[in-house]
């Protein structure tokens, strides 16, 4: 617990993450006219007291005309979160609401945002450093502390490659917001053992929650990660 707010755990971390995806997926299939969220991220994700997940705020939602995969339309989103194929194309699919969602899997496994200011002074893309230390082989700096004493290093190592693919700079190459979800509710499942050998660095550990902040219910509060 930090500043009396308690940190969640790996457990409740996985499952908002599935929550969350199986709540896309039924926008981008299973929807009569498949709908485009455009602005995922962690304050549009309200948790309630047992941190169950649920995707807010629709107000940029575009809908997909059935005879179309994409649509050509003005960028609209959050920085940090935006599909860098939507930023130079213009071009809005699905997979712009799975590369917003693979941000969101950053934001559960590091604890940071999506832009963030090292200790000294440098500002950093959450998502193009956490690829750049992957190609590299070496992640686990970025990992926030509660998941490497909480979490098993199967799901978090997978979790970690899934957010990689989400995070893919050409969305073909990006898995569907179902496959994502598939995958999540497979590692839930997975029957876990061995906990990490290294010890996570506690001076870079920032703290997970806020206090939650102009939200329209008493029970519910966005999932801010600071």
């Amino acid at each position: 617990m930090s500043n009396g707010v308690p940190s969640i755990s790996w457990e409740s971390r996985l499952r908002i993450a599935t929550e969350t995806s199986n709540a896309l997926a039924y926008l981008h299939s299973a929807a009569y006219i498949p709908i485009v969220h455009r602005d995922v991220k962690a304050a549009n994700i309200l948790l309630d007291e047992t941190y169950t997940a649920k995707v807010a705020d629709f107000g940029a939602s575009r809908l997909i005309p059935l005879d179309q995969t994409a649509l050509y339309t003005l960028v609209q989103g959050t920085i940090g979160y935006l599909d860098p194929e939507y930023c130079t194309a213009n071009q809005l699919t699905e997979k712009s609401d799975v590369y917003s969602f693979g941000v969101v899997l950053l934001e559960l496994l590091t604890a940071r945002l999506p832009i963030y200011s090292e200790t000294s002074g440098e500002i950093r893309n959450l998502a193009m450093y956490f690829i750049s230390l992957m190609e590299e082989g070496y992640p686990f700096q970025l990992l926030e502390a509660q998941v490497l004493n909480g979490g098993h290093p199967k799901q978090v190592i997978a979790v970690a490659e899934l957010a990689k693919r989400c995070l893919n700079f050409m969305s073909e190459k990006r898995p569907t917001m179902k496959q994502v979800t598939m995958e999540l509710e497979s590692l839930r499942r997975l029957e876990t053992g061995a906990r990490w050998d290294l010890q996570p660095n506690h001076e870079t550990v920032e703290e997970l929650l806020s206090e939650p902040s102009g939200c329209n219910s008493d029970d519910e509060h966005p999932m801010l990660i600071v």
